[in-house]
């Protein structure tokens, strides 16, 4: 038996749908060099190999799955305590590559990272640095920031104060008297968010990114404003709720479009600029005053900018916001006339599924991607045609629930491979064609579940196609332990003379 096919068969196992937990254990066995990693970090696993994942002496498994996007993060939270700080942190940093949506992590996973006293017993990292990986990952659903600020360890309150504007007044009022002095100095030293005197004074302390989220999020003195005028750093001024109306009325007559355009939006414009907009020289300014009937709070401006500019394309990070508009502004968005605003409904996932129906045969792309993207009624064909027609989209498509398993067997000639290789994977595929040009079509196609088994054991003694048929779920369980056993116990590369 060849390296070569050694490897392919011990991945194609790894990833074979229908390997029992028996099959997948063995894995595991450092014998099967990185496969069981592999597996480990890149599938959904039965409960059987989780545990056996999560008491592995070798912490190359743990970490990988750790990392794992398809397991349900609840069954991982041992690793929160895990012997190895670099376990724990690829637990608190997530998966990687991250995808655009990310699933939260229970709230006792969280409490156990934020309250920790080390970083593991083989002092690679601190504890510090953990949660610097945790605050970076979008693992914190925005229910645990809210909850913190009441929470029973003083330590969780503390960190509570980091979103001092996300607070009530009373929440805020709270922790500055709390009864804890850390948590009552922490609370001081995010005061100042909203004392203008302070962000003044502040603000130069700051890199330039960190100067563009103050200005943009932070009260601020006439002087700083009148600042940022000379030094034309404006465009965060334009979304900030605390810039006073005297400068909003100068930014709506700023000399760059861009500029007038941020603030055509804002809730908070006056009658008299919103004529004046309307009647710009900027077909982009005037576009975005025409919403401006719509935009009555400032979560309502926010779901816009969210959406603006963003262009069909787009494959930003897929997180919660608080506040969000209503139910009855979102149905109100999915029956406009304006596109951008059917947009922003197509983007929330809490759309009725009436509507939903609706907007999946909206007119606008870019209001047919979003919904399949973001919304978890969009309808299969939905799914099927953003897939093919954006490749952008692909990787995010395929993690969907809703993603259809069938009914693509009509790309089969397709020109793209990656669209072709779907359509290879199809169970209703009469011929799958394992002769393709393309290596990831010939490796789907011999994962496909029809094939005869004198076919199937062709593919695997052919390098090209071992590796799906090895993936193949009809491939019988007794085949699986005996290519594991050739793969696991051969310790020569001789070529083989057979199967």
């Amino acid at each position: 038996m060849s390296d070569s096919l050694r490897e392919l068969w011990l991945r194609g196992i790894a990833f074979n749908p229908a390997a029992p937990s028996d099959v997948l254990i063995r894995l595991l066995d450092p014998a099967a060099d990185e496969a069981g990693q592999l597996m480990c970090a890149g599938r959904d696993l039965p409960d059987a190999v989780i545990d056996a994942a999560l008491r592995h002496p070798l912490k190359g498994i743990r970490r990988r799955l750790a990392g794992n996007q398809h397991v349900d993060p609840a069954k991982l939270a041992p690793l929160a305590t895990d012997p190895s700080g670099i376990v724990r942190a690829a637990l608190a940093g997530g998966p990687r590559p991250r995808p655009r949506r990310v699933r939260p992590l229970p709230d006792d996973i969280l409490v156990t990272f934020l309250t920790a006293q080390d970083g593991g017993e083989d002092g690679m990292l601190t504890e510090h640095e953990i949660t610097e990986e945790l605050s970076a990952s979008r693992q914190t659903p925005l229910s645990f920031y809210r909850a913190m600020a009441g929470h029973q360890h003083p330590e969780l309150r503390a960190r509570a104060t980091w979103r001092w504007q996300s607070l009530t007044p009373a929440q805020r009022e709270a922790l500055l008297d709390d009864p804890d002095p850390a948590v009552r100095e922490a609370a001081q030293g995010s005061a100042w968010e909203l004392d203008p005197e302070a962000v003044e004074a502040t603000l130069p302390s700051f890199g330039s990114h960190g100067k563009a989220f103050v200005l943009g999020t932070c009260a601020l003195t006439p002087a700083l404003v009148e600042q940022c005028f000379a030094d034309d750093t404006v465009l965060p001024l334009t979304w900030n709720r605390h810039t006073p109306g005297y400068a909003v009325a100068r930014l709506a007559r700023h000399p760059e479009a861009k500029v007038r355009e941020m603030v055509a939006g804002r809730p908070d414009l006056g009658p008299d600029l919103v004529t004046a907009l309307s009647q710009d020289r900027d077909q982009a300014v005037r576009l975005r005053v025409r919403l401006h009937p719509f935009l009555r709070t400032w979560a309502e401006y926010g779901a816009v900018r969210r959406v603006v500019g963003h262009g069909p394309d787009c494959t930003c990070p897929i997180t919660e916001h608080d506040p969000e508009p209503s139910p009855e502004w979102f149905a109100a968005c999915a029956a406009s006339e304006e596109p951008v605003l059917r947009r922003v409904a197509a983007s929330w996932p809490g759309l009725p599924a009436a509507l939903v129906e609706t907007l999946a045969r909206d007119a606008d792309e870019e209001v047919r991607i979003r919904l399949a993207c973001l919304h978890p009624l969009a309808p299969p064909h939905l799914l099927l045609d953003v897939f093919v027609s954006r490749p952008a989209h692909r990787p995010h498509l395929l993690t969907l629930p809703g993603f259809p398993g069938t009914g693509r067997t009509h790309l089969i000639d397709h020109p793209d491979p990656e669209v072709r290789a779907l359509a290879a994977a199809d169970p209703t595929l009469p011929e799958p064609p394992v002769e393709d040009a393309d290596e990831s079509v010939r490796r789907a196609a011999a994962a496909h579940p029809t094939l005869t088994p004198e076919v199937l054991e062709a593919l695997l003694a052919d390098p090209r196609t071992a590796e799906g048929a090895a993936a193949n779920p009809s491939l019988p369980v007794p085949r699986m332990h005996a290519l594991l056993d050739r793969c696991m116990n051969v310790t020569t590369t001789a070529a083989p003379s057979g199967l």
